[in-house]
């Protein structure tokens, strides 16, 4: 099986850890705890396959009943991934961490106020409270981000403060390359890019390294100027489901933005941010068509932005927890067409300053640019 096919597979299907309950010798080994609960997907591990760090479902479902599992050698203590009884590649997982053994002089963890994504990304959620999450009639229905917070693995508000404090240990201590910032959505008409730009200044001030925004669109696209004025390199504002049928039944809240004032907001913004330093999320398996998503896809890389297309992970605790994933078939053909179109518009992950797509960590997309 090739890397494209074993990625694309473990990332719908998920992996089996194994069950050290009466043996924890192994636990370092496993390295930085998984994330669940929170914004955006999760349910995942980080794993290095071959030289690439991977996002993996291991805490969800699928993962319970996925036919990936690990095995340590007992005398080499080497990591295997195994499919049935066969070792199909050696693994590894990055290791916890420096800056995750530091509090703030308040006295709050580190690793409460941004977390190691993959290997060497800082991921925080400014605003861990959206205004549409604890409306039936209004929230996402893939969405945790809720449960982190009520599990006490993280706090409602980050401060500009601690989060440039972290930041700048992340660069020093464990060489961090880029940081992700995104937000739940306040009740306010920038629908939290006002507070991401205070986020992004004092960053700025503290440490250099390359941001990303993240946020819906807000009512006045001259915040697009102000984020960038701020320090902030790149923008995501995600789509998640591109048929408007489907929006409306997984996603009913941001459903009432409508498609065509996404599309303006993503024209707007490419004129700030540059050509491929605009993205989005698309989560595949939520109801859309392959045809609907590679036009979508299509769509918006002739306007300039980068379409991150992510296979849907049903989190634990959501209404969509026993929605199932899409198929490897499904992702593999998806990712050929939409590689394919990214390959014809000279559009790559690798050139995007900062973000998700830059990361290419929770989609095996990068692998077919």
């Amino acid at each position: 099986m090739n890397k494209q096919q074993l990625i694309t597979e473990l990332q719908t299907k998920g992996l089996q850890l194994a069950d050290r309950s009466n043996d924890r010798s192994n636990d370092r080994q496993m390295g930085a705890s998984g994330r669940k609960g929170g914004a955006g997907p999760s349910d995942h591990k980080a794993i290095a396959i071959d030289g690439t760090t991977v996002m993996v479902p291991v805490f969800n479902s699928s993962a319970a009943i996925s036919p990936y599992r690990i095995e340590i050698d007992g005398e080499t203590q080497e990591m295997f991934l195994e499919s049935g009884k066969e070792a199909i590649a050696t693994i590894a997982f990055p290791k916890a961490p420096k800056f995750y053994e530091l509090t703030t002089s308040e006295g709050i963890p580190y690793w409460k106020i941004a977390l190691l994504h993959s290997h060497d990304v800082l991921a925080t959620t400014v605003l861990q409270t959206c205004m549409r999450y604890n409306h039936t009639d209004t929230a996402c229905q893939f969405c945790a981000i809720g449960q982190s917070l009520e599990a006490g693995r993280t706090i409602a508000r980050k401060t500009p403060a601690q989060l440039a404090e972290v930041a700048e240990a992340a660069v020093r201590l464990d060489g961090v390359k880029n940081m992700v910032m995104t937000t739940g959505t306040p009740n306010t008409s920038d629908r939290g890019a006002a507070y991401l730009t205070e986020c992004a200044k004092a960053i700025k001030a503290r440490v250099d390294i390359p941001i990303q925004a993240q946020c819906e669109p807000p009512d006045d696209f001259i915040w697009f100027d102000r984020m960038k004025a701020a320090g902030i390199d790149t923008l995501g504002m995600h789509l998640e489901a591109a048929d408007p049928q489907v929006r409306r039944k997984i996603m009913a809240g941001k459903a009432s933005v409508p498609l065509n004032y996404y599309f303006a907001a993503f024209a707007s913004a490419v004129k700030v941010f540059g050509w491929g330093q605009v993205s989005t999320y698309l989560l595949a398996g939520l109801g859309d068509s392959l045809e609907t998503l590679v036009e979508t896809c299509d769509r918006l890389i002739s306007i300039g932005v980068y379409p991150f297309v992510v296979p849907f992970v049903p989190i634990s605790g959501t209404p969509l927890a026993n929605h199932p994933a899409p198929s490897t078939e499904f992702m593999f053909a998806l990712y050929e067409r939409v590689g394919a179109l990214l390959k014809r518009s000279q559009m790559s992950s690798a050139d995007i300053k900062a973000g998700c797509a830059k990361c290419g960590a929770c989609s095996a997309l990068s692998l077919f640019e």
